[in-house]
């Protein structure tokens, strides 16, 4: 119980002074500055279309976040491309630098413990991802209020507060990728190139990869319409190995209230189908499962990487 009571003071301390290292390096306010500008560029380009249907739309704030205006994509495209980023600019070299640094040794002479400096780490670049994110959530909602002349109402209000704490749990994922690979690789240089890799995958090759992989492990027939559905079935599945696809998913489901499923939809299942907006409460339980899968993916990577610096040797 002592020893516990003493791991968790010990990862408060950790938080609060990486917390203030992050919020003050010049790294992050480069980052925080990419990502408000990106963001403000996106809902400033789609004002005028939002404009043109005040007055036929009951959710028209949520559509600041959902629609594009070309030469830009959506808001809720730039943050699913640019949270990883940040994250892995916030994480990459977090547990190497003190090994690099030859900190690491004196850091755990003192009454911390390790899983308490790796939590504390973790907490540390989460709430700093946590206070940007809600600064720029604020920062839209306040421009829509500016430039549309009317409030969101309560329900437009809860569907993107809740889109904020997704964003915030999809960060957690890419947060503990970047912690990870900080464990496993002495070199700044080698655990940035290895993280960014990764979201290179997932952001750009997995669509292509899965189209590959789906075909040969449920072969499609068009003469067969079980062979089709699992097919589809099989791609889907294969689709949401990626946080991009959880994070695009459950975007599309909370903040534009006429989706009404998220997986394959057969022409009778519609039949008899109210074209109406879904009540928040369903569309909450329609991306459970998305939402799901992102904190346990965060959870899982946290976990390998808190393993493998627990097998670490420090020497002084």
């Amino acid at each position: 119980m002592r020893r516990d009571g003493f791991a968790l003071a010990g990862a408060g301390v950790v938080m609060m002074k990486e917390l203030a290292d992050n919020l003050s390096s010049v790294r992050m306010r480069l980052l925080e500055g990419l990502v408000f500008i990106a963001g403000a560029g996106a809902v400033y380009a789609t004002i005028g279309e939002v404009r043109s249907v005040v007055s036929e739309d009951p959710f028209v704030f949520l559509r600041l976040f959902t629609t594009p205006k070309a030469p830009l994509p959506s808001f809720v495209a730039f943050l699913g491309f640019l949270i990883p980023i940040v994250a892995i600019a916030l994480g990459f070299d977090s547990v190497n630098s003190e090994f690099n640094h030859r900190t690491m040794s004196r850091l755990l002479a003192q009454p911390i413990y390790r899983d308490a400096l790796l939590f504390g780490k973790f907490l540390a670049g989460l709430a700093t991802l946590a206070i940007t994110l809600t600064a720029l959530w604020l920062f839209v909602i306040g421009l829509g209020v500016l430039l549309l002349g009317l409030p969101p109402s309560g329900e437009e209000t809860l569907r993107s507060f809740t889109f904020l704490l997704v964003a915030i749990a999809y960060s957690g994922v890419w947060l503990a990728l970047a912690l990870l690979f900080s464990v496993a690789f002495r070199s700044a240089a080698t655990a940035a190139l290895a993280a960014l890799s990764v979201w290179l995958l997932f952001a750009f090759f997995w669509s292509m990869l899965v189209s590959l992989i789906a075909p040969i492990v449920a072969p499609a027939d068009s003469d067969d319409l079980m062979s089709l559905l699992h097919n589809a079935n099989v791609t889907e599945a294969l689709s949401r190995l990626s946080p991009n696809t959880l994070f695009a998913e459950t975007a599309l489901a909370t903040l534009n209230p006429s989706t009404r499923s998220l997986g394959v939809v057969l022409s009778s299942q519609l039949q008899g189908a109210i074209s109406a907006p879904l009540p928040f409460a369903e569309s909450v339980a329609l991306i459970w499962p998305q939402v799901t899968g992102l904190i346990a993916a965060a959870i899982g990577l946290f976990t390998i990487a808190y393993v493998a610096f627990q097998r670490q040797e420090v020497r002084a």
